[in-house]
C-alpha cells in the first residue's frame, strides 16, 4: 500500500475582489477515490490546516460531478477534510506521492510556501511521483532541481490553459496566466482541447490541465506507484 498526500490551499478568495475560491472539488474527489479504490491509503493536508475553504462553484451544477456528490455525502472523506494536516508537519520521506489538486486558491498561498517547496523539491529528488492538477501546477513555479535549475525547464508539462482563464472570464481577476509563467521558466507546455481531458507524465512529474483531467491524471500517478 502506497501513502499519497493531497495537499490542498487555504485561501479563500481571489486577490481583493472577495470573490470566493479555494480548492476545486471534483480535482480533489476524482483522485480520491482513484486512489482508494486502488487500495492506496490518502492523506489530506493543507496550508494552514483544519477545515480548506472549497470553491463554491465547484459544489454547484453543473460543474459538481459525480466523484464530488459522492464526497459530499461520504463522512470519512468529509472528517478527513475537516482535520487536514498543517502543511508544515507533513515529512516527506513518509509518503510515496504527492497530489496537488487545483482552484484558484493555490495561486495566492502554495504557489511560494517554503514548506511546499520543499516538499515537492525532496520528494522529485527521491524519484517519488509529484502530480498537479489545472491550477495545481502552480506549485510548481519555485521548486528547483539539485543542480538549482527550475523543475519544470524542458519538462513536458501542462495547467489550465490562458484559452480556458479567458473563457471564464478569471484571466483579469489574477496577478499572472499560469500557462505563461511555465512558459516562461522554461517548461515544455502543452495542453489539449478546451475543457477536454490532458494529462502529461515526463518522468515522474504529472500534470493535468483541467477538471475533466483528474481521473487520469491520477492514474498516471498509480501506473508510476505500481
Amino acid at each position: 500500500m502506497a501513502q499519497i498526500l493531497m495537499v490542498l490551499t487555504s485561501h479563500n478568495q481571489i486577490a481583493e475582489t472577495g470573490k470566493p475560491t479555494g480548492f476545486w472539488l471534483e480535482e480533489l474527489a476524482a483522485p480520491y477515490y482513484a486512489f482508494l479504490e486502488a487500495g492506496q491509503e490518502v492523506t489530506l493536508a493543507s496550508v494552514q490546516g483544519g477545515l480548506p475553504p472549497m470553491d463554491p462553484e465547484s459544489c454547484q451544477a453543473p460543474d459538481l460531478k459525480p466523484a464530488g456528490q459522492r464526497f459530499l455525502e461520504d463522512q470519512q472523506a468529509l472528517w478527513q477534510l475537516a482535520n487536514t494536516t498543517s502543511l508544515a508537519d507533513i515529512t516527506a520521506e513518509d509518503f510515496d506521492a504527492v497530489f496537488y489538486p487545483g482552484g484558484h486558491g493555490p495561486i495566492w498561498d502554495l504557489a511560494e510556501n517554503p514548506h511546499s517547496v520543499e516538499l515537492i523539491e525532496k520528494m522529485y529528488a527521491a524519484g517519488k511521483p509529484v502530480a498537479s492538477i489545472c491550477h495545481g501546477p502552480v506549485v510548481l513555479m519555485h521548486a528547483k532541481t539539485r543542480q538549482g535549475k527550475p523543475l519544470v525547464v524542458n519538462r513536458k508539462v501542462t495547467c489550465f490553459s490562458n484559452a480556458e482563464e479567458i473563457e471564464v472570464g478569471m484571466d483579469v481577476m489574477l496577478p499572472y496566466l499560469l500557462e505563461d509563467e511555465l512558459k516562461r521558466l522554461g517548461a515544455d507546455y502543452m495542453c489539449g482541447r478546451k475543457w477536454t481531458d490532458f494529462s502529461v507524465a515526463d518522468g515522474h512529474l504529472i500534470t493535468g490541465q483541467n477538471p475533466a483531467s483528474s481521473v487520469s491524471t491520477a492514474n498516471k500517478v498509480l501506473l508510476l506507484l505500481n
